[in-house]
């Protein structure tokens, strides 16, 4: 997307740096299809029921992540069927996806979910906690934490929005510098349809985009 690459550009970033991840929520395996014939390689589903009957008939090649709160009885076929687990927010979830792994000689990349803006209604572990998780789950087999998600308050001023992925990043920075983490962390996931460009210009590694990709929703 150009606009993606507009908005590093603006804050002197490499557009090659930032992994766009487009959201199939929804949407049909001919879009889907479509949106790969144009060069997108990284998928994102948040239910993994959906995302089953999706990676069934679609052809190998889109590495496919778990955007969405992965329920613990959904954790073996989770691990099953994607590359990365971006919302990862508690050690009963990394313990059961790491036995999942393990068991599927595969390992997983995983990214800690993050509640930065502290709604009750976002989903992640507080920045407080992040440390904490980020240790646990690196100890575990099978599992590569490769950073941190979060999502931006919904409906609220750009300049909130900006302020909580600036704290993302100091999260991530701090953490990543941090001598205790044994893990290279690279990945920085913020930033959706509506503020992916404020993301980009406060450090975003990887944006998820749906609707600015496939449009409305029918």
């Amino acid at each position: 997307m150009g606009e993606i690459a507009d908005a590093a550009l603006s804050s002197s970033r490499d557009p090659s740096e930032i992994t766009l991840v487009a959201i199939t929520k929804t949407r049909t395996v001919d879009e889907i299809r479509e949106a790969v014939d144009a060069g997108i390689d990284h998928l994102g589903e948040n239910r993994v029921q959906e995302a089953s009957e999706k990676i069934s008939l679609m052809e190998k090649g889109p590495v496919w992540h778990l955007v969405g709160s992965l329920q613990s009885n959904k954790a073996k076929t989770a691990a099953g069927l994607f590359e990365w687990v971006d919302s990862v927010q508690s050690k009963k979830i990394a313990d059961m996806l790491s036995i999942q792994a393990q068991s599927m000689d595969k390992t997983l990349q995983i990214l800690i979910q993050v509640n930065i803006s502290g709604e009750d209604s976002k989903s992640g572990v507080t920045p407080e906690q992040t440390k904490d998780i980020v240790l646990y789950t690196e100890s575990l087999p099978c599992l590569t934490v490769r950073g941190l998600m979060t999502i931006g308050s919904f409906s609220v001023s750009p300049d909130v929005t900006r302020n909580e992925f600036r704290r993302m990043k100091k999260l991530f920075d701090t953490l990543r510098d941090d001598p205790q983490v044994k893990t290279c962390l690279d990945t920085l996931s913020m930033g959706m349809s509506g503020d992916f460009h404020i993301a980009v210009e406060e450090g975003a590694t990887m944006v998820r985009v749906g609707q600015a990709i496939f449009g409305e929703r029918s």
